[in-house]
């Protein structure tokens, strides 16, 4: 019976590396950067000019009703994801985060019917959650991180706006997109709540449900670990700063 487990532990550390339990996931290429904001042409977008470095110059551009670029800041910035699970016959909520996160924006506080989002990117490679073992099974079985760095969010619409806010007002809109996730890509929509919280400022918090299924994230069979939750909720709390 020794003799037999000490030939099964070989096999077995073999058949984890194999499957990608146990292999180190790749690291980051490069720290993330935003993907630059295509404006539409039929807006007249003017960033806040290079030597506008202080509060004043940019409170002018923003006055002067024209719109303004905003970028996600990574270093004040969390995207993060929840779901389920029944862990050793416990239920244990799964949360998995990155600062690694990146897009930008264009908006004008005396007119948002012209505001803009672009492609927002979350680098994949760098979301982590409390445990290792879940975190390579995460990288490199479900997510595939090796071959698919980045989960992008495309937008294609944004609704329930109003038509201007002043700075310190809270508002809440959604913006519709296609989420990408390895090759597959699906129709979401996040629910928005954010606040200028100066005219060069903007704080806020997305928050969208995606299915597993309908993004083929399958769970591997691991013991000890069963009832995975179908829905996961993700979260994106972001910092943009207008650029200069």
């Amino acid at each position: 019976m020794r003799l037999l487990r000490l030939y099964l532990l070989p096999v077995l550390l073999l058949s984890l590396t194999a499957c990608g339990l146990l292999r180190e996931p790749e690291e980051a290429s490069a720290p993330i950067e935003a993907v630059p904001l295509v404006i539409e042409p039929t807006t007249a977008p003017v960033e806040a000019p290079a030597e506008a470095t202080t509060e004043g110059e940019v409170e002018s551009t923003a006055a002067a009703g024209k719109l303004l670029i905003y970028a996600i800041d990574p270093n004040q910035s969390q995207v993060g994801f929840e779901l389920g699970e029944d862990l050793r016959g416990q239920r244990t909520l799964v949360v998995g985060v990155t600062n690694q996160v990146a897009g930008e924006l264009a908006l004008n506080l005396s007119d948002l019917s012209s505001t803009q989002v672009g492609v927002i990117q979350i680098n994949a490679r760098t979301l982590a959650t409390d445990n290792n073992f879940r975190n390579r099974a995460i990288h490199n079985e479900i997510l595939r991180t090796d071959a698919y760095e980045f989960i992008t969010f495309t937008p294609t619409g944004v609704e329930g706006l109003p038509a201007a806010a002043e700075p310190g007002d809270e508002v809440s809109f959604a913006i519709a997109g296609d989420l990408t996730i390895r090759e597959i890509s699906r129709p979401v929509t996040f629910n928005v709540t954010a606040t200028a919280v100066s005219p060069e400022r903007i704080e806020g918090t997305a928050t969208s449900a995606v299915n597993r299924a309908d993004f083929d994230l399958r769970i591997p069979q691991v013991r000890h670990v069963a009832n995975v939750d179908e829905q996961v909720q993700l979260t994106i709390n972001f910092v943009a700063n207008a650029t200069s």
